[in-house]
């Protein structure tokens, strides 16, 4: 039985260590707060210009002022601080965040991520997802493993738009955790953990690459 959403993002929490300084893509990487252990204590942190971004408010409680990256309401922790957008990319740009835990459309087996656009849809822009994949000292990419319509996301090479090139060090999704061996190692994708009742054929089945 593949992982649940929550689930997933559960699995990712727990790669985040005590004290990291974390950037959290929208969608399914902001559940991800919601597991950590208590007795971590994560810095997230929001491109728009947030450093110590708290839980989603409760219905009610939401300030229109207080906005991630991704529009949404949010809550402050204790000693968090605002800053131009300037500032905020120059975090990121000059390697102060530890990991950035990202959504994506497509993954290669060599680590590359398009996960900015569709040709022909309507986007807003690719934000700070360029900066942040080659900013962050860790990037991390979950997602379902396939798309709705049953095609690869886990692809040989992107057919869509490049975030970055041989950035993702590992992929998260509903049926296993794959780590992107680097070139010295001999490249391509090693299977790092199974999903509860998953079988390694069907993450075979599921991955267009092959799996080393």
């Amino acid at each position: 039985m593949a992982w649940t959403r929550e689930e997933m993002a559960a699995r990712a929490a727990s790669e985040l260590t005590d004290g990291s300084y974390v950037n959290l893509g929208i969608g399914l990487p902001t559940l991800v707060p919601n597991y950590v252990d208590d007795d971590v204590e994560l810095v997230l942190q929001s491109e728009n210009g947030i450093l110590g971004v708290g839980a989603y408010p409760f219905d009610g409680d939401e300030d229109p002022d207080l906005i991630n990256a991704g529009k949404e309401t949010v809550t402050l922790r204790k000693g968090a601080a605002f800053f131009d957008s300037a500032t905020s990319f120059g975090m990121i740009r000059g390697g102060k965040i530890d990991a950035a835990i990202l959504g994506a459309m497509q993954v290669s087996r060599t680590g590359d991520i398009a996960n900015w656009m569709i040709p022909g849809k309507m986007v807003k822009g690719m934000g700070g997802a360029m900066d942040l994949v080659h900013g962050a000292k860790r990037v991390i990419v979950l997602m379902e493993h396939t798309a709705k319509d049953g095609s690869y996301k886990i692809v040989e090479e992107c057919s869509l738009p490049y975030t970055g090139r041989g950035v993702v060090e590992r992929i998260i999704t509903d049926l296993c955790v794959l780590d992107i061996t680097p070139a010295s190692e001999g490249g391509g994708l090693r299977l790092v953990e199974l999903a509860p009742g998953v079988t390694e054929d069907e993450v075979r089945e599921k991955t267009e690459p092959a799996l080393v």
